[in-house]
This record gives C-alpha cells, structure tokens and sequence, in this order.
C-alpha cells in the first residue's frame, strides 16, 4: 500500500483527539450515500413510469401508421398489407379508421375518438383483446366496443344501445354495445368507441375507403429503422408515422421531467461534496505540523496532493457503494413499502381509480446507474481537489515555524 494511501485513511478515521473529523468523514460518506440512493431510486422510477406508459400507449395503439391524405381504396388496402409486411421486424398489419363523434350520454353529449378496426387482423397490432372485461371485439357492423370509463358515463354495459352521432352528416347511428375493455390510459378507456370497419365507413362515408393501415413490429427499438424503410417502399404518396410522434408532447414531457429530476437530486450529492471539501480543508489545517515533516522529509508537492485527493476519492468510494447498495434494495423493495405504508397508516398513496396503478412502476437502467455513479464520483474528486491543491502548496518551513 502507498503511504498516502495510508496516510489518507489515517487522516480520516482517526481515534483521538481529531474524533470531530471521524465524524465528518461519516457524515460525508453518509452524505454521498443519501445522493445516489436517491437518484437511483428517482430515476428508476421515472424510468418504470415512462416504461409502463408507454407499454399502454401501444397495447392500445399501432407501433406505426402508414395513412394517406385521400384515403386508401379497400381494393388497395391487400396489397399494400402484403408490401408492409414483406419489411423487416414488421409482425402484424390491420387497416383502421379513425375520427371524432358524439356519443349520447343520459347527461349531456360526449365528445368521443371512433375506431374503425378490422376484427380478424387487430389483434395482430394492437392488445385490446386482451384488456376486455367483458364481451368481445365488435365482429359485426352492428356492435360497437367502450372502456370501462365510457362505460360508467353512460350507465350501460354489454348488450345495451349506444347511440353515436356522425360529425359528417349528424346523422345517429344506433349500436350494440359488444363489450368493455381497460386498458389502464385514462384516455382510452373514457373517450374510445371501437366499431366495424364496414360501420366506420358509414359513420365517416367513406365510400370504401379506410384512413390507412396500422403495423405492429417486433421491437419498439425498430420503429425508426421501419419508419425509413417503409417511406422508401411506400413513395411520398403515404404518410407514416410512429407511435411516438402520435403524442410527442406527453412522451417529450416524461424525456424532460427525468432529466430535470435528475438535474434536481444530483443537488443532494454536490451538498455532499461540499462537506467533503469542508472536512478536507480541516484535515489540511489539523495537519499541518505533520504535512511540513512530510515535505521536509522528501515528500513532493503531487504526493501530498495525492494524499488528500485520496480522501476525496476514499469518501466518494465508500459513499458510492453504500449509495448504490442501498438504491437498489430501495427500488427493488419499493411497491412493498408502499403497500406497508398504506396499511400502517390506512392512506391510499395511488388511488386506482385516479392513477390505474396499485404500485409504482420502477426500471433499472445501466446506463442510469453508470451515469449517477461517474457523477457522483466526479463531484467527490472536485471536492477534494481544493483541499489536495492548498496541502500541496504548505512550505515546510512555514508549516513547522511555530512548532
């Protein structure tokens, strides 16, 4: 072991009569700690929250939609399905219509999202099969499919009458309620009517033509790559997004949140660094008598630094680990904390109905961890470079004057 290694862990925890510095590096440590078990924990679950969210956003929406400003001809509809998924990663492929109506409420009329959907192909891109409570798809022109909001709005579930009311020619068109589906997005499971493509027709007279076809693929990853792909293949006739440019606001509000919560808890480790500087700066003056041997003894202006930049690394170090050790075990175990929190206390911190979660979605990157860690252990070293740089410039005979 290097002397200043030594040295430096001497310095730190030190038994006597320097007890207050003992502390302080504990503090300091446990300082550091606190920062990355809080950033971790943050943004594991800002990261589970963008996760489940979007893992919502797509069971209930296409992964891209390839539409065109005047309609795709049905005639069209089969062979274009055919070139879509000749493409790479692409798994499924359905047509759809989409547009706005008024539903009938007892109360007053609902502003809605109509759907039109292929029964046989929708559940090759989208998972709405799955989210239904009761009932089935809408397997004819008559049937019609709501959320379990919509639901409750209008006080009528399957079997009963929906009436819904055309924006083209306000004409009202009188369905069947086929089945309830949730899906856990407020959005969807209050505003959406999914119907027959056939009776969307209708609903928009569309004369045989739908607004275009819906792609599942493989991976979200791909979107792009396919997005590219399918322009290449497709011509500048057709127009084709991805499921992220379908709601850009929300999804860039989520990318900027996190990075702001990360921005906001990395203020708890520079706290940190502070006191590992503060602490140092006593080591330095404490030390004085000993630092002036030391150069006095032969040792170089680097080694002292190296010494007291040690300390800042050793603090950083340990407070690291700890950090992280106990971020993970914090993020692992969180959902059961909640859920002893709840019942100790007989509060509902995610009410079900209002957030469409019992828990709190987290997800663990590596990247987030290697990017707390280096920022962690960067501000540890800044904070002991002040420290390492006035220890280095003691002269010996000013250090020992007066000893």
């Amino acid at each position: 072991m290097r002397y200043e290694l030594w040295l430096a862990l001497r310095y730190l925890f030190a038994k006597h009569r320097e007890r207050f510095i003992s502390i302080s590096a504990v503090l300091s440590i446990g300082g550091v700690a606190l920062g990355v078990a809080a950033l971790i924990t943050i943004l594991a679950v800002m990261t589970g929250f963008r996760h489940d969210y979007t893992e919502k956003f797509v069971g209930v929406n296409a992964h891209l939609l390839v539409t065109s400003p005047e309609g795709i001809p049905e005639a069209e509809v089969a062979s274009l399905s055919q070139q879509l998924r000749s493409l790479e990663h692409v798994v499924g492929v359905s047509p759809f219509i989409t547009g706005q109506a008024v539903v009938r409420t007892p109360e007053q009329p609902l502003g809605v999202l109509v759907r039109g959907i292929d029964p046989e192909h929708e559940p090759e891109v989208t998972r709405l099969h799955t989210y239904l409570l009761a009932g089935t798809l809408p397997t004819d022109d008559r049937q019609a499919l709501i959320g379990t909001q919509l639901s409750l709005f209008l006080r009528a579930g399957p079997g009963d009458r929906l009436v819904l009311i055309s924006p083209v020619d306000g004409r009202a068109h009188e369905l069947t309620i086929s089945g309830m589906f949730r899906s856990g997005m407020y959005e969807s499971d209050a505003f959406l009517v999914v119907m027959h493509l056939r009776r969307a027709e209708q609903v928009y007279q569309l004369k045989d033509r739908v607004h275009g076809v819906s792609l599942r693929l493989d991976a979200l990853e791909h979107s792009n790559a396919v997005q590219e792909a399918a322009r290449a293949r497709l011509g500048p006739r057709y127009t084709v997004k991805t499921w992220m440019e379908l709601n850009p606001a929300l999804f860039g509000a989520l990318r900027v949140e996190k990075i702001v919560m990360f921005v906001i808890a990395t203020l708890i480790v520079l706290v940190a660094a502070l006191n590992i500087t503060s602490m140092l700066t006593m080591i330095v003056m404490e030390k004085t008598r000993e630092i002036g041997i030391l150069r006095a003894l032969g040792a170089t202006q680097g080694s002292v630094a190296r010494l007291f930049l040690a300390q800042g690394c050793l603090v950083g170090l340990l407070g690291i680990g700890l950090g992280l050790a106990g971020g993970l075990a914090l993020t692992l175990n969180l959902t059961n904390l909640m859920h002893w929190i709840e019942r100790t206390f007989g509060v509902a911190l995610f009410p079900a109905d209002i957030y469409y979660l019992d828990y709190l979605p987290t997800q663990i990157n590596s990247s987030d961890v290697i990017a707390v860690v280096t920022a962690a252990f960067g501000l540890a070293v800044l904070a002991g470079t002040y420290a390492a740089f006035r220890a280095a410039r003691l002269i010996p005979v000013e250090a020992l004057r007066y000893e």
